[in-house]
């Protein structure tokens, strides 16, 4: 088990010190190690599959890591059927996007350090979802935020990426402190970290410490899965290279939120009020993505929006405890499928594109870029819910257990999810249609790279190390969601983790199917009605609506983040700064120089002559026989 983390681990070390020695390999090498913790995680399930239910836990203590007084902590591993999930999915699709890597970063002159960082990333998330405790998740939830933070900021000569690293990293801090703060509080309540023994002692917890728990993990799952209010860094992320946007931003580290969520389970299910907090959150949050995808023009930021949409229809599913845990992975493992295979399908239109981003400028490209709009085509179909592809099938189950959390909340959760549905199906359609249908909106002599060079542009197919990974990541969004849904085949697996649910359905199942295929109708529909047949301008028009502003502007999520905690912080440093300076710094000043000021004065006594002295002496005497007759008069 050990060696899941170690080889993409190892790859990293090797490539980082080789230094340019592993130019000509160092690609091989990354995508060599994570095939074959790829292929030793298939060895894992297939073994863990052959057990009995109550046998397929898997534990490895490596180490004693923290021997101190009353804090023990092993470097342990754990491998379930949760954590299963995880790894073929990190190093599945993490191995493809690898590959695709090859072609995309064939001519960067750090390929090998690029390859390293995929690498350390691959390590670090395969320690997140395999620690036993808090505490080995917590350096794996670390080195993921650093390993996005190198990625994020690869081009770091492009001021706009190195400012989207950095803004990424330090929002992130701000979701890993709660986590943190959680630690101390679980050790402080139940001694330990470990997941088994804190999950033992959940029912024995107050409920203020219960609450005060969900509410600091939900306050890191925000971070990490980039949720109201910690998403503003997602989009800005789009600046690293289009691999990175893939493997980290789609499939994998945005939903290391709803590994923690789910994972931590026993606690949310004994706090209520922490579950709710959990729902709003991504009800809001799917909503929020939702609508500013729908006025992004950049291919990236669109599909970025897109999935803070997504991971909020798994976080408000993972809110809804054990009738929502398993949708929960499922719509993650069917979105770790089609959106990487958009992001990737994106990038190959870069690439054919000389890095143009603005859909606006493309236009006609499905007969010039046939298979990327074929598999592209098969992640739309997969992402807007359309059967029988991927996302259909998880989807319908949030769907589902939305509506049957029963009452006001059903009414309005459902109402939530299903306007959610038709808004990626409208923004969704739109992306396809600027992009590959309608008149080309592209001259061959226009072209323009990244670095400000004007080059000719000739759209073309990528390579096939390119469109290889592509075709398999399509395949998993045609399939991927039937298999784990027929049959209750995903539940049933994660049944002794999340445990199960057995509740009655409020509205019929083929009515919910019918709305949701309705709304999805609806929102191509419009999309068709609004962009097929019609010019589109290279230049978005301004005379738009105040909501469209809103959304092109991300909703003011920077600027409410700058009112509401960036200014009073900056107001509160300097405060404290002045305190600091005047009150505290004053007081010790103060002291020295009362001290100096009397020493001063006292030191006036000190004349050196005789005389002096012998008054003093005289005064002395004097008072003290006056003191001694007026004692005795008394």
């Amino acid at each position: 088990m050990w060696l899941l983390p170690a080889l993409p681990l190892v790859g990293a070390l090797v490539l980082l010190l080789a230094g340019r020695r592993s130019d000509p390999w160092g690609h091989l090498l990354g995508c060599a190690t994570a095939i074959a913790s790829f292929a030793l995680g298939v060895a894992l399930f297939f073994d863990m599959a052959g057990r009995d239910k109550a046998d397929r836990v898997m534990h490895q203590s490596l180490f004693s890591w923290v021997p101190v007084a009353e804090l023990q902590v092993d470097f342990g591993l754990q491998l379930d059927q949760l954590s299963m999930c995880f790894v073929l999915l990190i190093t599945g699709v993490g191995s493809l996007i690898h590959v695709y890597s090859i072609g995309y970063m064939d001519h960067d002159p750090e390929r090998r350090k690029f390859f390293a960082y995929l690498n350390l990333f691959l390590a670090a998330m395969l320690l997140l979802v395999l620690a036993d405790n808090y505490l080995g998740l917590y350096v794996g939830w670390e080195g993921v935020g650093l390993a996005s933070y190198l990625l994020i900021g690869f081009w770091q000569h492009k001021p706009s990426a190195a400012t989207a690293a950095k803004k990424a990293f330090l929002v992130n801090r701000v979701g890993d402190m709660g986590l943190a703060i959680a630690m101390m509080i679980m050790f402080v309540t139940f001694g330990t970290v470990a997941f088994s023994e804190v999950f033992a002692g959940a029912d024995g917890a107050s409920d203020g410490v219960l609450t005060a728990l969900g509410f600091l993990l939900l306050l890191g799952a925000c971070g990490k899965s980039a949720q109201v209010p910690l998403q503003s860094w997602l989009g800005d992320a789009m600046e690293g290279p289009t691999p990175v946007s893939a493997l980290i931003h789609a499939a994998t580290m945005v939903t290391a939120g709803v590994y923690l969520i789910t994972r931590s389970g026993p606690i949310f299910d004994l706090s209520p009020t922490a579950q709710m907090a959990v729902v709003i959150v991504g009800a809001v949050t799917l909503l929020f993505g939702a609508i500013i995808g729908c006025a992004k023009d950049d291919i990236k930021k669109a599909l970025a929006a897109s999935t803070m949409s997504q991971i909020g229809y798994m976080v408000l599913a993972a809110g809804l405890g054990p009738a929502g845990y398993a949708f929960a992975i499922m719509h993650l493992l069917t979105h770790g499928f089609f959106k990487a295979g958009l992001f990737l399908g994106a990038g190959s239109v870069m690439h054919g594109m000389n890095d143009e981003v603005n859909m606006r400028r493309y236009g006609g490209l499905r007969t010039v870029m046939p298979i990327t709009f074929v598999t592209f085509g098969l992640g739309y179909l997969a992402i807007i819910g359309v059967p029988p592809f991927a996302g259909f099938f998880s989807k319908e189950g949030i769907i589902e257990v939305a509506i049957d959390s029963g009452g006001v909340k059903g009414v309005v959760l459902g109402a939530a999810v299903l306007f959610g549905a038709g808004l990626t199906a409208y923004y969704m359609t739109r992306v396809m249609i600027l992009t590959f249908f309608g008149d080309r909106r592209w001259e061959p002599s226009l072209g323009e790279r990244s670095d400000g060079e004007f080059t000719a542009l000739h759209p073309h197919e990528s390579p096939s190390v390119m469109t290889a990974p592509m075709i398999l990541i399509a395949i998993g969004s045609v399939a991927s969601g039937a298999f784990l849904a027929l049959g209750g085949r995903l539940e049933h697996w994660l049944e002794p983790v999340v445990g199960s649910h057995d509740g009655e359905h409020v509205v019929p199942v083929w009515v919910i199917t019918t709305l949701a295929l309705g709304v999805v109708a609806i929102g191509v529909a419009v999309a068709v009605r609004q962009y097929a047949g019609r010019d589109i301008p290279v230049v978005a028009p301004t005379d738009v609506s105040a909501v469209t502003v809103a959304a092109r502007r991300d909703l003011y999520g920077d600027a409410v983040n700058e009112t509401v905690f960036m200014r009073p912080g900056q107001q509160f440093t300097h405060t404290a700064a002045v305190v600091d300076d005047k009150v505290v710094d004053g007081a010790v000043g103060g002291v020295a120089v009362l001290v100096g000021g009397l020493s001063s004065q006292v030191r006036r006594i000190q004349t050196g002559f005789t005389r002096s002295y012998a008054l003093y002496m005289l005064i002395g005497a004097a008072l003290v026989i006056a003191a001694m007759l007026l004692g005795g008069a008394l």
